[in-house]
């Protein structure tokens, strides 16, 4: 027989939790704010700013008296200190935390492009910085954070930093939850966005290498892998749009997406590095080997049937030395 027996496993409802979403000013995660919220769960929504829907949810939650409340802490979260901040606000607000989703990210936007080296009149990236922008947000922060928020689980501290010893750690028993957004991008190749696709395999190999966290420590780490969502990732991106044919291809909801958020943070069936992709209409849990893979079917909302579009243009763009023969001296 083991010398460790398993530990139980308590089931987990947001209801009554807290939860801190970053990237939650808009899309995907502003949605997954709005169910937690109406599922009586606090939130802290971590962002640069919030657009105006993300203004009036705040608004709407904001008073001390509210039940749940939703506060607003200004992040830029490719600065680790202003992660560390984010973190001690929610404490400082709620006193703690039981759900943490570093949901903020880009899709190869211009200014942080494989396409568009350093250097390029586009990219914001330095030639001289050693590090592209995109990866800051999409896999630096997502992994720091992390860090901190099972630091701060398992190692309890008040805002001032002063060790709690009566608190509650987390456990099997007080289990907490890790959200990630992967996408259908951390599992087939994608030229068009080389940089994003990497940041997703990224996350789809960090949430299932943290996966032995749900048996230990009752720390459950999940990811979703969404399809085409309708937020302004695509719908504001003139150089996305051009790979999908509105009239015909399926786009996935950012409510669907947020749903399956829900599943991940309560469906006691699944266990820490499950991944669910999400395609209009239908969600799946991704294998660890052997995989299918995401439906091909542009009307499925997992790919863009105009996809040869955006590659021709990229491929006309490595013939262009304003754009590629810089940032190499």
């Amino acid at each position: 027989m083991s010398g460790n027996p398993k530990k139980t496993r308590s089931s987990f409802s947001v209801s009554g939790k807290t939860a801190i979403i970053t990237g939650a000013g808009s899309g995907i995660n502003l949605c997954f704010a709005e169910i937690l919220l109406a599922r009586g769960c606090n939130v802290l929504i971590a962002d640069i700013s919030l657009r105006p829907e993300a203004e009036a949810l705040v608004s709407k939650h904001r008073d001390a008296g509210s039940k749940p409340r939703a506060v607003f802490a200004e992040t830029d979260v490719t600065s680790w200190p202003a992660l560390s901040r984010m973190f001690n606000t929610a404490i400082a607000e709620f006193g703690g935390f039981d759900i943490f989703c570093p949901g903020a990210g880009v899709y190869e936007p211009h200014w942080s492009n494989f396409w568009h080296p350093p250097g390029s009149a586009e990219s914001k990236d330095s030639v001289d910085g050693g590090r592209y922008a995109l990866l800051d947000i999409n896999v630096t922060h997502p992994i720091r954070s992390t860090q901190l928020a099972i630091s701060h689980w398992l190692h309890p501290k008040t805002a001032d930093d002063a060790v709690i010893p009566s608190a509650v750690k987390a456990s099997p028993e007080n289990p907490k939850r890790i959200v990630h957004i992967s996408s259908v991008a951390g599992q087939v190749p994608n030229f068009n966005a080389p940089l994003y696709a990497a940041s997703k395999f990224a996350i789809t190999g960090f949430v299932r290498s943290l996966a032995r966290l749900d048996e230990t420590d009752g720390i459950r780490v999940n990811a979703v892998a969404p399809g085409v969502v309708r937020t302004p990732l695509w719908t504001e991106n003139p150089e996305k749009l051009i790979n999908l044919d509105a009239s015909q291809d399926g786009w996935v909801t950012p409510q669907e997406v947020a749903e399956a958020m829900l599943q991940c943070v309560e469906q006691d069936s699944l266990v820490g590095g499950s991944i669910l992709e999400v395609g209009k209409g239908h969600t799946r849990l991704v294998e660890v080997f052997n995989d299918a893979g995401p439906d091909r079917d542009p009307q499925n909302g997992l790919m863009a049937r105009n996809v040869s579009k955006g590659t021709d243009m990229i491929l006309s763009w490595l013939k262009d030395a304003a754009k590629w023969a810089v940032g190499r001296d």
